[in-house]
């Protein structure tokens, strides 16, 4: 094979691979899904607390508060991750299978939180 078709069949391809803009790329979608994440929680806290403060209600923004902070605590870490491994010859490492199901989980739970206020 030449070597062009063993980096095509997995020999080695993530070796010499320009990442190009794609680790900056994916420092954006992060940066900007935090920010959804945080203005999601504001509007929880908002919801939960209009029209008075209920024990129910200070649960909810409390837990909220704790989905948002372990989300955004995955997202600085994978940010700071590839903002150290953005060079040239750098591919930044992949997300860790235990970070994206924590983040995973705070989304999904955040927004169970939100349909639980908005019922």
């Amino acid at each position: 094979m030449t070597d062009g078709a063993a980096d095509r069949a997995g020999g080695g391809a993530d070796a010499g691979r320009d990442p190009g803009l794609q680790p900056e790329r994916t420092r954006l979608a992060w940066r900007r899904t935090t920010l959804s994440s945080t203005v999601a929680a504001v509007l929880a806290v908002r919801t939960a607390l209009h029209g008075g403060a209920t024990a129910a209600g200070i649960v909810v923004c409390a837990l909220c508060c704790a989905l948002w902070l372990g989300f955004l605590r995955v997202a600085h870490l994978r940010i700071r991750t590839l903002e150290s491994g953005a060079g040239p010859a750098r591919v930044p490492p992949v997300l860790a299978v235990r970070q994206a199901a924590v983040a995973v989980l705070c989304t999904v739970a955040l927004a169970v939180c939100a349909a639980v206020l908005v019922v």
